[in-house]
């Protein structure tokens, strides 16, 4: 008779006797070598997370000392991204401000409450003599202005802890009038101000720079304004296309060469143009040169050819060009009458938003540290504040 094949129930009932009939006996040396063993990486585990408590518990006094919150806490929100630097002197070259001024958001939708600000940035040698006349300009307005001072970088203030201008100057390097160092000061102040994200409107001023309306009036002015304020003129004459260098083609040709004012108001999106630009800067620094003054040609001409919608061909800071030279007068304390500051003000036509508008400028230059008494005597009743 052929041998049974064992059924499915055969081997379920088989198992169990198959199963005792096995040795049970754990193999005493395995005992003896597997235990201690265990014991030791239960005391290894058990120290290893007392180490990383004790070291995440001291790290919020760790930061506190440091000036700010422990990375990891920052990681958990926006916070670190839209909380404008405390201290304006860092560490990074202008190659990594730039890059890391560039960074823009790409939802034009802010995910936060976001009061935009105006950042003033004053280019200057040293000392800002003009300064009392500002802090009455700026005076119950904390939350909708941002200041940078760019100075020579050996020069330090001496502004109090109560002054707006304390502690606001940012890393400076030499700048010279008509060089290209010139600006690489500007585009440093554009930078640090862009990495407050709050910044929406960005004024180049110097020294000898006065407002001539009350903050709120500037603010309205300029959050309203559906263009940027840049001189982009085409100059036939010697002072303009006269000083276009033919090997700046084919980036840019004569026909595109502009010249305008120094002296700037620009909204984010064309700051951010300015500090990320490289096609443009190569051709400048190389060809514009004395007597080329690239400070007066640079920003108009690459922002003519990549934003000309976005331009009003206008600067909002008036300068006398009246008496001649190379530069524009200075008033000094003789000059400073309610005549002459209503003079400035008003008798301007201009176009403001596509209408015809009489208020053409909001700040005035060049004037004189000696013109400071005056101008705080005036600016109530003729200025608005004060």
């Amino acid at each position: 008779m052929p041998p049974r094949v064992p059924s499915l129930e055969d081997l379920k009932d088989s198992a169990p006797a198959s199963r005792a009939a096995q040795p049970r006996a754990f193999p005493s040396l395995l005992l003896r070598v597997f235990l201690p063993l265990l014991a030791l990486g239960v005391v290894g585990f058990s120290a290893l997370g007392i180490y990383v408590t004790w070291q995440i518990g001291s790290l919020p006094a760790a930061a506190s000392s440091a000036g700010g919150p422990p990375c990891f806490e920052e990681s958990l929100g926006l916070d670190r991204w839209i909380r404008p630097p405390v201290n304006l002197m860092h560490s990074m070259s202008d190659e990594e401000l730039l890059w890391r001024a560039s960074w823009a958001p790409q939802v034009s939708k802010y995910p936060f409450k976001r009061i935009p600000k105006v950042a003033f940035m004053f280019l200057t040698k040293g000392p800002l003599p003009l300064s009392p006349l500002w802090e009455k300009f700026f005076r119950g307005n904390e939350g909708r202005y941002s200041i940078y001072v760019h100075s020579l970088p050996s020069y330090e203030a001496n502004f109090t802890s109560t002054s707006v201008f304390y502690q606001r100057q940012i890393p400076s390097k030499v700048s010279e009038w008509g060089q290209m160092s010139m600006c690489d000061a500007e585009r440093r102040l554009l930078a640090n101000a862009l990495l407050d994200i709050s910044n929406e409107w960005f004024l180049l001023l110097s020294e000898s720079c006065i407002p001539l309306y009350d903050f709120n009036i500037t603010y309205q002015y300029l959050m309203r304004s559906r263009y940027n304020f840049i001189g982009v003129t085409d100059d036939p004459g010697p002072y303009g296309r006269g000083r276009y260098n033919p090997e700046m083609a084919p980036e840019v040709s004569i026909e595109q060469w502009r010249k305008g004012s120094q002296w700037f108001e620009v909204n984010r999106k064309l700051a951010i143009y300015i500090i990320k630009d490289t096609m443009y800067y190569p051709k400048f620094e190389k060809y514009c040169r004395p007597h080329c003054y690239v400070d007066e040609h640079y920003f108009p001409t690459m922002l003519y050819i990549q934003s000309p919608n976005f331009l009003a061909n206008r600067s909002l800071t008036w300068v006398d060009w009246s008496r001649g030279g190379a530069h524009p007068a200075t008033f000094g304390r003789k000059d400073i009458t309610e005549a002459f500051l209503m003079k400035v003000i008003a008798g301007k036509n201009c176009s403001y938003n596509d209408q015809l508008s009489t208020m053409c400028y909001l700040f005035a230059r060049k004037f004189a540290p000696n013109a400071l008494e005056p101008l705080l005597q005036l600016a109530p009743t003729i200025l608005g504040f004060g």
